[in-house]
């Protein structure tokens, strides 16, 4: 099999092997070339030592010189190239307390975590696998390189690594891997949170974040995400539904845009459900899950070290996504709902609207449907009309108001809001003369 690499990474194989030292492209690229996928990263692995790496390249950085790794530079373009190695005693379930330097390829080998990401290519040699990688990738399959115990015990994020890549490539996780992943989930609570996150959210916008389902049976969730074993534990006994929480969302995740956001917000949309839930004799009732789901949100997020504007994004969509239920709106509440929400992001709000209706279970669900048509229907007049949404769209601002006579102060926003409060009831008040009326009419 020969895989087309950059040119820089073959240059770089081709000066360690001119030098007399191995090389190869190694891991994850090699198994992304041979699945047809595009690489993000082209790494490699070689016989050299950083120093003697270092000496044979123009441009180098000591990205992770005391493991053995050495960025290699051309223009703005970098390449980690790494000595082969032997990892020492791992006391954290994270990282090596050292590492030693190794002449085989093979034993490098042995330290790493999935047999698809354990293979070697170079032009001279092909395709090196010592561990069946091959193999599984034609049979699907997520296994650990020798002993999955071990393996997770020297590092527990590879449990999560495992999850995320079987929902990216669609692979199974080996029986023996999945028993370890059982038994040693608990490690996880050894993970940063920011590493916790980035493979949870690897998982999300994949082509499979229902694979989530196999973390929570896994033992998995209940280490990293707890409030989700709750959601799989919920039942909803009403009409609106036929599935429990856990599943509804699962559902709900997979058919929305695969960003960041929206993926969460729609993992987190019903994230309250458990601790709301009342029961009478109609059935079961979640009353205020979307305001209570906010706050649990918030809490969630800021524990997995999410970003501020992301937190907040995520949270007005949980907040908002019960909007719209029962009877459809006027024009005029919209409006003052579109204000307060945001139009940046009505897009995202009708995705995830339209996402949880087809979740549900087909009760009332034409009529759901027709009640989003209308939604949309309003965004459109309002965006095209270019009616005002915010005090930034007013017809006057603050410049404005002390020309008419106001002081700056908290006087003067709250001017401002009274006169955004007006426009939005009645778009036409928006020009420059009739808010400049109001104005005086107020402060006369």
């Amino acid at each position: 099999m020969k895989i087309v690499m950059p040119e820089n990474a073959n240059r770089i194989i081709h000066t360690l092997q001119d030098a007399g030292y191995e090389a190869y492209i190694v891991g994850g690229c090699v198994r992304d070339a041979i699945l047809g996928r595009v690489p993000g990263d082209w790494d490699i692995t070689t016989s050299a030592k950083p120093e003697e790496v270092k000496a044979l390249f123009r441009r180098t950085i000591d990205t992770g010189i005391e493991h053995g790794t050495v960025t290699v530079m051309f223009d703005k373009e970098g390449y980690e190239v790494t000595t082969y190695r032997v990892d020492g005693k791992y006391e954290d379930h994270r990282r090596p307390t050292s590492v030693t330097f190794t002449a085989s390829l093979i034993e490098d080998m042995k330290r790493r975590d999935f047999t698809i990401n354990a293979m070697a290519y170079n032009e001279t040699e092909g395709v090196i696998d010592h561990f069946g990688g091959m193999e599984d990738l034609e049979k699907k399959v997520i296994r650990c390189v020798g002993e999955p115990k071990e393996r997770f015990d020297e590092d527990a994020l590879r449990i999560l690594r495992a999850l995320r890549f079987s929902a990216q490539l669609d692979f199974s996780i080996d029986e023996k891997t999945q028993e370890a992943i059982r038994n040693q989930a608990v490690f996880l609570k050894d993970i940063s949170a920011e590493r916790i996150h980035v493979e949870l959210t690897k998982l999300l916008t994949s082509r499979h974040p229902e694979r989530l389902r196999t973390a929570y049976e896994l033992g998995v969730t209940k280490i990293v995400l707890p409030e989700f074993d709750a959601m799989m534990e919920t039942e909803q006994n009403n009409k609106h539904h036929m599935y429990n929480v856990g599943e509804h969302t699962l559902r709900v995740v997979q058919v929305v845009p695969s960003t960041e956001a929206l993926r969460w917000a729609a993992l987190l949309h019903d994230v309250a459900k458990p601790v709301t839930k009342t029961t009478d004799e109609t059935g079961d009732h979640f009353y205020r899950h979307n305001v209570v789901g906010m706050d649990m949100a918030n809490q969630i997020l800021r524990r997995l070290k999410f970003d501020n504007v992301t937190i907040a994004k995520i949270k007005k969509l949980v907040q908002w996504h019960d909007y719209g239920i029962g009877e459809t709106p006027s024009l005029r509440s919209f409006r003052k709902s579109l204000s307060k929400m945001g139009a940046d992001l009505f897009d995202d709000y009708m995705s995830l609207k339209r996402a949880d209706t087809l979740a549900q279970s087909d009760y009332m669900r034409g009529e759901k449907l027709e009640s989003l048509a209308v939604l949309q229907g309003y965004y459109e007049e309002i965006i095209s009309k270019q009616q005002c949404l915010s005090v930034k769209d007013l017809a006057i601002d603050g410049k404005d108001l002390i020309a008419l006579g106001m002081k700056p102060g908290k006087d003067m926003g709250e001017m401002l809001q009274y006169l955004l409060e007006a426009v939005l009831d009645e778009p036409g008040l928006n020009t420059v003369e009739t808010l400049s009326e109001i104005v005086k009419g107020k402060i006369s």
